[in-house]
C-alpha cells in the first residue's frame, strides 16, 4: 500500500488524493513530531502565564472576552468540539471527509499550531484504520474554517458521535477505536479549537475536483472532435498558426487534442459537398476557445490550491519566534472564488456540448444524418430524449455557475460577519463535475451513432478506437430504439472511469 509521509511544508494534490480515493496510509515525518513538540511547549508555557490568551485560555468568538482558569481549560476544549458539531443534513461522502482529516493532520504536523503530537498521531492511526467520521452536508460557512465538518472528526478522536466502519456500517465512534486499538484523546489547551479551524472540506473537494475536471476536459475535446467528424466538419480551424496567433495556452492545448483524434480521417473537409457551407457553426468551430478557457481556468485554480496545500491555516497561530498570535488566515474567500470560477467554466463547458448533440440530433443542421439519429424515424425516437435529458442538465449545471462566494451571511452575534461560504461553493462543484461527466457522455453516445452513420466514409483512428472500445463496454450503436438508461449510465461510466481517454490514446499518445 502506498504511504504518505506528512512534514512541515505542506503536501501535494497526488497525496491528497491517494488518502481519500485509494487509502494511502499516512505517516508523520520525525520532523513534524518535533515541530509539534516545540510548538506544544510554547501553548503550554502561555497557559500558565496569568495574561489571557486567545484560544489557549479565553473562550472563542463572540466569547473570546472571557478568561478561562486552569481547572475548566480541558472542559473548554471539549466543548467546542461537541457545541460545534452541529452539522445537519445528509452525510457527505467517504473521500471528502478523508480528504478533509487529512489536510487538516497537514497543518497540525505544521508545527503552528499548538497540538500535541500524540494528538497528531491519533488522527493518521484514525484514517489508517479507515474510519470515516459522519459529517453532514450542512453547517460550515467557510470561515473559521469548515468548523461544523470538523468539529465532528474531531469528535471521533474524542469517541464521540457516529463514524463509519471500513465495511461501511455507521456504528458509535467509541466502538470503532477501541476495535482498532485506538484510544480517544483528551483534549488540553488550544487542542479543540486547532482541530476545527481550516479550509481543509472546501480545499479536499477543490483537489479532488481538478483532478476529476482535468480528465473531463480531454474527454470533451474527444467528443467535440468526434462531433465534427459526424457533422463533416473542418479541421482546418484547428491548425496550430491559427491559434498561435491568440496565444492563450488552453486553447492551444485544446486545439491540438482535437486535431490528434482527427489525425487521417475521411470525414472532415466534406462541409463543400452536398450542402455547402463556409464556416462550421460556433459550437463546432469555437470548441478550442472555450474549452481552452476552462483549461486556463483550471490552471489559475491548481494554483490556488497548491498555495493552500502548503498552507498552515489556523487561528491563533504559533510563529518560529515563539509568540502566538491571531489572524485571519482561516477565511476561504482564495479557495471559495476559485470553486466558483470552475463550477462557470464546467456549465459552459456541458452547455457548448449540448449544442453540439442538438445539432448532431436536427436533420436541417446535421448534414444528411437521419432525424434524432433514429433507425426509422417516425416510428423510433432515436436519441430525442437523451438531448432532453442532456439540456436538464446543462440547464442544472447554469444553476451551479451562480456563485456561493458572492453571498456572506453574519454569525456569532456579528463577531464573525463577513464570511467566504467556500464550503457550499464546494459542494455544488461536486455536482457540477458530475453533471458535466453526463453532458460528455451523452454527447458521446450521439457522435459516435452519427460516425456510425457515415456510410462509405471512414473515421479517424482514434475515433474508430473509441467506438470499438466504447461498444466493447456495453454502449449500443445504431438500430431501433431500445432502453436508453442503461447505455448512457454505460457511457457515463465510460467517461468517468477515464476509459475514453485512455481509448484515444492507444492511437494519439498522451494527450494534453
Amino acid at each position: 500500500m502506498h504511504t504518505v509521509v506528512l512534514g512541515t511544508s505542506g503536501t501535494t494534490p497526488e497525496d491528497v488524493i491517494a488518502v481519500a480515493r485509494e487509502n494511502a496510509r499516512v505517516e508523520l515525518s520525525q520532523e513534524a513530531v518535533e515541530a509539534l513538540a516545540a510548538a506544544r511547549e510554547i501553548i503550554e508555557s502561555l497557559a500558565a502565564k496569568p495574561e489571557p490568551v486567545y484560544g489557549v485560555s479565553t473562550g472563542f468568538g463572540a466569547l473570546a472576552s472571557r478568561h478561562i482558569s486552569p481547572d475548566l481549560r480541558a472542559q473548554l476544549q471539549r466543548n467546542i468540539v461537541r457545541s460545534h458539531a452541529a452539522g445537519m443534513g445528509p452525510h457527505v461522502e467517504r473521500e471528502v471527509v478523508r480528504a478533509l482529516m487529512f489536510l487538516r493532520l497537514k497543518t497540525v504536523c505544521s508545527g503552528h499550531t499548538g497540538v500535541r503530537p500524540e494528538v497528531a498521531q491519533t488522527m493518521a492511526d484514525v484514517l489508517n484504520a479507515g474510519i470515516t467520521p459522519v459529517v453532514h452536508e450542512y453547517g460550515s460557512l467557510g470561515c473559521s474554517g469548515d468548523l461544523a465538518p470538523l468539529s465532528h472528526c474531531a469528535l471521533t478522536l474524542m469517541g464521540e458521535g457516529d463514524a463509519e466502519g471500513p465495511d461501511g456500517v455507521v456504528r458509535p465512534a467509541g466502538e470503532l477505536l477501541a476495535e482498532h486499538g485506538i484510544k480517544p484523546v483528551e483534549l488540553r489547551e488550544k487542542e479543540g479549537l486547532a482541530l476545527l479551524n481550516g479550509t481543509d472540506g472546501m480545499l479536499g473537494m477543490l483537489v479532488m475536483a481538478l483532478a476529476d475536471l482535468e480528465m473531463l476536459y480531454k474527454s470533451a475535446d474527444i467528443t467535440a472532435a468526434l462531433s465534427l467528424e459526424a457533422l463533416l466538419g473542418t479541421d482546418k480551424v484547428l491548425a496550430p498558426e491559427l491559434h498561435a496567433i491568440r496565444p492563450h495556452p488552453g486553447q492551444g492545448v485544446a486545439a491540438a487534442n482535437m486535431l490528434a483524434v482527427l489525425a487521417g480521417s475521411g470525414l472532415t473537409g466534406h462541409h463543400q459537398d452536398d450542402s455547402p457551407r463556409v464556416q462550421d457553426a460556433y459550437s463546432v468551430r469555437c470548441a478550442p476557445q472555450v474549452a481552452g478557457a476552462g483549461r486556463d481556468t483550471i490552471a489559475y485554480a491548481r494554483v490556488v490550491a497548491e498555495r493552500e496545500l502548503a498552507s498552515a491555516v489556523d487561528n491563533p497561530v504559533v510563529l518560529p519566534d515563539g509568540r502566538v498570535e491571531s489572524n485571519g488566515n482561516f477565511h476561504g474567500a482564495p479557495v471559495a472564488y476559485v470553486l466558483d470560477f470552475l463550477a462557470i467554466a464546467a456549465a459552459d463547458l456541458g452547455s457548448i456540448a449540448e449544442r453540439r448533440t442538438d445539432r448532431l440530433l436536427d436533420k436541417n443542421r446535421s448534414h444528411g444524418l437521419p432525424p434524432f439519429l433514429a433507425d426509422d424515424a417516425g416510428v423510433d425516437s432515436g436519441l430525442m430524449i437523451a438531448q432532453y435529458t442532456q439540456a436538464a442538465l446543462v440547464s442544472e449545471l447554469k444553476r451551479l455557475a451562480v456563485p456561493a462566494s458572492a453571498d456572506s451571511i453574519p454569525s456569532s452575534a456579528m463577531q464573525e460577519d463577513h464570511v467566504s461560504m467556500g464550503w457550499s461553493a464546494a459542494r455544488k462543484l461536486r455536482t457540477a463535475v458530475g453533471n458535466l461527466g453526463r453532458i460528455v457522455a451523452v454527447e458521446l453516445y450521439a457522435a459516435t451513432r452519427g460516425i456510425e452513420l457515415r456510410s462509405g466514409l471512414v473515421a479517424a483512428p482514434a475515433s474508430l478506437a473509441v467506438i470499438s472500445a466504447v461498444r466493447s463496454a456495453g454502449v449500443a450503436g445504431p438500430g431501433p430504439d431500445r432502453f436508453l438508461a442503461p447505455d448512457l449510465a454505460a457511457a457515463d461510466e465510460f467517461v468517468r472511469s477515464g476509459a475514453l481517454v485512455a481509448a484515444v490514446e492507444t492511437v494519439t499518445g498522451p494527450l494534453g
